[in-house]
């Protein structure tokens, strides 16, 4: 992926560090796969504010994604890479032979014309989905399924991926984007390859404008404000205001927000600060 830095001709395009998209092939999306998405501006059914920060932005239409790559052993055309509003990585528009089309999280690297599958006795190629106990140890993937049959939940985001580090007799052990060592059902779906769009986070907006055209409004530092509207409020001059903190007093650093005890843990071998848990 490539990035593209603007001329400071304005003050907002001064700091823009955008994407050149240099991966898309099209701009027109694929009708039959679109549906509406409506705006709730952060508010709930009376009307009211419940969010704050939330609202504008352009409109958008949610493309339909195929996160469970159920058509088995049916051969897949990549047609084109497309832009997605809804997520960070790019999709990838998949014409299969039966005249089926279907979208899927683009991986990086697949290229138009590209030929993928998905099915139990695929071969572990870019962009093919297999069960996990299928794929060599250190095979890198996306989309893994928590449950099998359930659909894709992890590692989708721009640029994310996890690593099949090792397999036990039901269980396959995955280091996490985050560092952390997880077992996941080994008869589990995931797809092959690293999520695409990998440079995503160093992009910069530039100015508030072009976040509020993705329906961000601009947030307030909770010390910016007056002791009646936050915790961290008030003081004279540039009041530090004590521990970091949320709106409602919930600390925001070294507080425990887990669950104890909760059903996952025994799946966690490792969190991603590197604490093994205890067993």
């Amino acid at each position: 992926m490539a990035l593209r830095k603007y001329k400071p001709t304005t003050a907002g395009t001064r700091w823009r560090i955008g994407n050149a998209y240099a991966e898309i092939t099209t701009d027109t999306p694929e009708k039959s796969l679109l549906e509406k998405k409506g705006r709730t501006g952060g508010r709930n059914f009376q009307g009211r504010r419940a969010m704050r920060y939330i609202g504008g932005g352009h409109k958008k239409a949610y493309r339909i994604i195929d996160f469970k790559r159920d058509k088995k052993d049916i051969p897949a055309t990549v047609a084109s890479i497309e832009y997605d509003p809804n997520r960070t990585a790019f999709i990838a528009l998949l014409h299969y032979v039966d005249g089926e089309k279907r979208y899927i999280i683009a991986p990086q690297g697949l290229q138009v014309g590209t030929t993928v599958l998905s099915g139990d006795a695929v071969a572990p190629e870019l962009g093919h989905a297999l069960q996990m106990k299928n794929m060599p140890l250190g095979t890198v993937i996306h989309n893994v399924e928590m449950q099998p049959g359930q659909g894709g939940k992890l590692v989708r985001s721009a640029g994310a991926s996890a690593q099949l580090s090792n397999k036990e007799e039901k269980y396959a052990v995955l280091k996490m984007p985050s560092g952390e060592l997880r077992k996941v059902l080994i008869n589990c779906y995931a797809t092959v390859g690293v999520v695409s769009n990998s440079d995503h986070s160093l992009q910069s907006m530039g100015k508030a404008g072009r976040n509020v055209w993705k329906g961000i409004r601009p947030r307030v530092r909770g010390v910016a404000m007056n002791p009646v509207d936050h915790p961290m409020g008030g003081g004279e001059g540039r009041a530090s205001g004590g521990q970091p903190r949320s709106r409602t007093g919930q600390y925001s650093r070294g507080l425990k927000t887990r669950t104890k005890g909760k059903g996952s843990d025994k799946l966690i071998i490792q969190r991603s600060n590197g604490k093994k848990l205890a067993k």
